[in-house]
């Protein structure tokens, strides 16, 4: 078992920086694949970066790279997604997943642990 709890939204201007935390409990974390998504109003969730166990592989979407990091700490049990210039196209509830029986992937379908959300608006 798995429990996740996201931290570290809000409300920002455009151009401004947010870092969001993700704490894991659990023994399984430190093997397994973590990920962020987003849900935007009236939209479908989207993959926004995922990072291998290990933390040597990670993976953006195109519309956050080179924008966002994300990172991790297994001593900690934390995930990090550090979001720079952001948009108001970033607002939306995201989302930390776990994926426990894999070591990296970014489809959601394997994502078997999910936070609760935290809201991230994007507004002048």
């Amino acid at each position: 078992q798995v429990q996740l709890v996201e931290s570290g939204g809000g409300l920002v201007q455009p151009g401004d920086s947010l870092r969001l935390s993700c704490a894991a409990s659990g023994r399984t974390f430190s093997s397994s694949s973590m990920g962020w998504f987003r849900q935007a109003p009236g939209k479908e969730r989207e993959f926004v970066a995922g990072i291998s166990w290990k933390g040597g592989r990670t993976d953006y979407s195109d519309s956050v790279k080179g924008r966002f990091t994300i990172s991790r700490d297994n001593a900690k049990n934390t995930v990090y997604l550090q979001m720079n210039s952001l948009k108001p196209e970033d607002t939306a509830v995201y989302y930390c997943a776990a994926a426990t029986d894999w070591s990296y992937t970014n489809y959601d379908v394997h994502y078997n642990y999910w936070g609760q959300g935290t809201q991230v608006t994007v507004s002048s």
